[in-house]
């Protein structure tokens, strides 16, 4: 009762269009590929009849959405968890309910309970995945919105301030630049790999040091967070993040490689941007 009672942790999607898209896609690759419910028996165009019903399914998504999901999300306050299950518990069941006329019409099956309840039974498992995508969606959504906050915020807040890894040669080079400039910092043996922007660019030097004492150094920069063993990342240039709970991978500025974030790293990552 208590998980049902939280704060449902994601934003509305506005993207609802898009999603309504998507989601008929779903539905004509399911019926189309798998052909449940005796469809491989239809003698017409399958894919014509597999594209009615993702037609179907994208309007009752996007009505629904417009109809009864925003009004409900303007008026209740706050959005729960057990909100958003009668909300798609609701999707679900119009949906059923729309393409099983559509059903009806095309099979000339009989309008039966028996039958409808068959068909829900279908509608509930594709349903159940387009709601696992939904919620993958929207926790992306969610992590990359809160990122662009932090980004916005730190960036401009650090902007002046100038950050020095050390070389630990006798000779060595220390490197001293804006911390707006590091992307990101990876251990490589002895050495660890600085990436960081030079004239619009991203450029890397060799520094004889360690990752553990590069973090030392920088750990006054609310900015500098270790994601991997192997990496320290600045967020103020990460451009986007994918992943799950299993792990990430960050995009920073230009720079065309990912940046992993390991399983471990997660949860302080997600703290970090929070």
């Amino acid at each position: 009762m208590s998980f049902l009672t939280r704060r449902y942790p994601f934003r509305q999607s506005e993207q609802w269009l898009k999603d309504s898209l998507l989601y008929g896609v779903i539905v004509w690759a399911v019926l189309y590929l798998l052909q449940p419910f005796g469809f491989s028996m239809y003698q017409g165009n399958k894919c014509l009849a597999a594209a009615l019903f993702g037609l179907v399914t994208l309007g009752c998504f996007a009505i629904y959405s417009l109809a009864v999901g925003r009004p409900l999300h303007a008026h209740i306050k706050p959005w729960r968890v057990w909100h958003q299950g009668l909300l798609v518990l609701g999707l679900i069941l119009f949906i059923a309910i729309s393409n099983f006329l559509l059903f009806s019409f095309i099979f000339h099956y009989p309008i039966t309970v028996f039958i409808f309840f068959r068909f829900l039974q279908w509608t509930v498992i594709i349903g159940g995945l387009m709601t696992a995508l939904n919620i993958g969606i929207e926790y992306n959504r969610t992590l990359r919105d809160r990122m662009e906050v932090l980004l916005s915020n730190t960036a401009e807040e650090q902007k002046d301030i100038m950050i020095t890894i050390h070389d630990h040669n006798v000779r060595g080079n220390d490197l001293t630049i804006p911390v707006n400039s590091l992307l990101y910092v990876e251990a490589q043996k002895n050495n660890v790999s600085v990436c960081y922007m030079s004239d619009g660019k991203p450029a890397n030097t060799e520094i004889h040091t360690t990752l553990t004492a590069v973090v030392e150094e920088l750990k006054d920069c609310g900015s500098i967070f270790q994601c991997h063993r192997s990496f320290v990342v600045n967020v103020n240039n990460i451009t986007s993040a994918k992943g799950n709970s299993n792990g990430y991978q960050l995009t920073v500025g230009t720079c065309p490689n990912s940046i992993p974030v390991s399983r471990s790293f997660v949860p302080r990552l997600k703290a970090f941007i929070a």
